[in-house]
């Protein structure tokens, strides 16, 4: 058995992909109306609807059931980054044999990466980390999908890659956790970022540009924080953010589209189902860039706009009117 916190689109979609050889799948979901739907019709028409989920998979409301039923197993920990801490602290984590981190951002209230945050809410419980260019729907399709699945060594990275592989579903191992978290983490931020883009009619090549200055920031962030460079060159970076700078279908992306045309930040954010983690990311990680003397002038424009201090044609402006620097720099 392996037990998925979180069922919403991401969380559903990988207990999909990890029930798809047969395994039983415990998938907790916040809302009871969702586990009872998923249990009844096999499907989850909240968060990812018009997919029928294999009969593997039961879900339950009942974190408290779902740690003693999968205790011993590994848990896929799904839930929105801001809700981490909230629910490892109020579960005995100790039952599970390795807390795999699927959350992608950076708690606001702390400043700490999803590993710390699990650290201090689930002392002394084995920790991993899943990031990489993961669309919900695309991995609950069975297309083929690349992720990172890094642990503090690459050994126990391996071997925890060798029970989670499925058919489509291809984990890389790797022991950088720091690394594929502030990837995944930043990723998001840069995504807002292409979509105002996209959204103000800036054109294909604009958005390249931003895709590749961008990289930069979150290469240089990463190795500040205690990452390696050569990390975010490969999925959980690289890959990620091509991914989610690249479709509307991500849903920072689609919120930076919002705010491209004009959409005030509130609106735009108002009354979406789900969670466009960057949002909450963009004012923590630009305090944390400020705090480590890293520059982080494309964050730092998500943010400012997001709390509605600027435009999205002051952002332009200001992104154009900067210092030519080195190539790469």
């Amino acid at each position: 058995m392996i037990a998925v916190l979180g069922a919403g689109a991401w969380g559903t979609a990988l207990a999909q992909a990890m029930a798809r050889d047969g395994t039983p799948v415990l998938l907790w979901a916040r809302e009871p109306e969702v586990a009872e739907a998923i249990n009844a019709g096999h499907e989850n028409p909240l968060f990812l609807p018009g997919r029928t989920l294999h009969p593997a998979i039961r879900a339950t409301a009942d974190l408290a059931a779902l740690a003693r039923e999968a205790a011993g197993r590994p848990w896929l920990v799904v839930v929105p980054a801001q809700h981490v801490r909230g629910i490892l602290g109020g579960l005995d984590c100790r039952a599970a044999e390795v807390l795999v981190l699927c959350a992608k951002g950076i708690e606001a209230a702390t400043g700490r990466l999803m590993t710390e945050v699990a650290a201090e809410a689930a002392p002394g419980v084995p920790l991993a980390v899943l990031s990489g260019p993961s669309f919900a729907a695309d991995v609950a399709a069975g297309f083929p999908t690349a992720v990172t699945l890094a642990a503090p060594t690459l050994a126990e990275a391996a071997a925890l890659a060798q029970r989670l592989a499925r058919p489509g579903l291809r984990p890389y191992a790797a022991d950088d956790m720091i690394g594929a978290e502030v990837g995944g983490a930043v990723k998001n931020v840069l995504a807002i970022a292409c979509g105002v883009v996209v959204g103000a009619g800036l054109g294909d090549s604009a958005r390249a540009a931003l895709v590749a200055r961008g990289f930069a920031e979150m290469t240089r962030f990463a190795v500040a924080r205690g990452g390696r460079a050569e990390t975010l060159a490969g999925l959980s970076g690289l890959g990620d953010l091509v991914l989610t700078c690249g479709s509307l279908q991500s849903r920072n992306m689609s919120l930076g589209a919002a705010l491209g045309r004009g959409v005030p930040a509130a609106d735009a954010l108002a009354g979406r189902l789900s969670v466009a983690e960057g949002a909450a990311t963009a004012p923590v990680l630009v305090r944390e860039a400020a705090r480590l003397g890293v520059e982080m002038p494309i964050c730092a424009a998500v943010a400012a706009l997001l709390e509605g201090r600027v435009t999205a044609a002051d952002v332009t402006e200001q992104l154009l009117a900067r210092p030519l620097r080195p190539d790469g720099a």
